[in-house]
């Protein structure tokens, strides 16, 4: 049982960091990062919320969590707001199959 929750444990962060390094390159692709960091971020927040953050992150620094974060939020879609505001425009007497 204790290596099938380590293997999981390995794949979930395999996982993780595949994802992260997408959502950086994709950020890199379009502009959002570079090699300069000019621009200081400052603010006060409870540690335990870095400390899950960066474990569910699996980042170390707080660096790569900000990097991360932002990047994240910056590319995230609109899937939802679109999804909803479609509700009604399909007719009810359309025969879906289900």
């Amino acid at each position: 049982m204790s290596a099938q929750i380590r293997s999981a444990a390995d794949n979930e962060a395999k996982v993780a960091l595949t994802r992260n390094k997408l959502v950086l390159e994709q950020a890199r692709a379009i502009g959002l990062l570079g090699t300069a960091k000019n621009t200081r971020l400052s603010g006060r927040v409870p540690s335990e919320l870095i400390d899950a953050a960066k474990k569910r992150a699996h980042v170390t620094s707080d660096t790569e969590l900000l990097e991360l974060a932002l990047s994240r939020l910056a590319l995230e879609d609109d899937f939802g707001v679109r999804l909803v505001r479609r509700k009604g425009s399909i007719p009810s007497d359309i025969d879906l199959g289900i």
